[in-house]
């Protein structure tokens, strides 16, 4: 199994033991509501991601986080592009029990660099509603470029919401890191 060591956490492929612990957050009333409208949230979505993140380790992923033998959060990706080796990463939940601490930041800095650098992608992308003040500071904290907002693109919670797009390369990261 696919496991990357962080400060304090550790960042693996998702097996089938863990589907309750996604259902349980992608459902929970914290997360819920951020997460995309056709995100998973069912036992049945989750574990053929599950699958399909065994099956397919270079083009699509589903990482939990483990924090002092407790699963903390997760993350997705799922190749964009082939050929221009892009990723889109989503499905970036954290318990509301470990936010604050510094792990979501550290965890998704680590699968970036997973992704960038062993996976060999060039690009990571990513698009977060624009009320998501929270996941917006996160992924510019990681490094991500705020790149462009879809206006009033998704209805969600009875009005329209803005998306917001993020990107970051290989050359952002060695900037950012040099």
């Amino acid at each position: 199994m696919e496991q990357l060591v962080g400060d304090g956490f550790l960042l693996r492929r998702a097996n089938a033991a863990d589907v309750d612990f996604l259902v349980a957050l992608a459902t929970h009333a914290d997360v819920e509501p951020f997460l995309a409208a056709v995100s998973a949230r069912d036992r049945e979505e989750l574990a053929a991601d599950i699958a399909r993140s065994e099956a397919e380790p270079s083009h699509y992923g589903r990482f939990v986080v483990d924090v002092a033998g407790e699963t903390a959060g997760a993350h997705a990706f799922e190749v964009s592009n082939r050929r221009s080796r892009i990723a889109n990463l989503f499905g970036v939940m954290f318990h509301p029990d470990f936010r604050g601490r510094g792990i979501a930041d550290g965890a998704t800095g680590l699968l970036v660099r997973h992704l960038l650098f062993e996976l060999g992608y060039h690009r990571l992308q990513l698009e977060c509603y624009g009320f998501n003040e929270r996941a917006m500071r996160h992924f510019e904290r990681v490094g991500f470029v705020r790149e462009g907002v879809k206006r009033r693109a998704y209805w969600r919670r009875d009005e329209w919401v803005d998306g917001v797009f993020y990107g970051l390369t290989q050359e952002d990261l060695e900037k950012r890191e040099a």
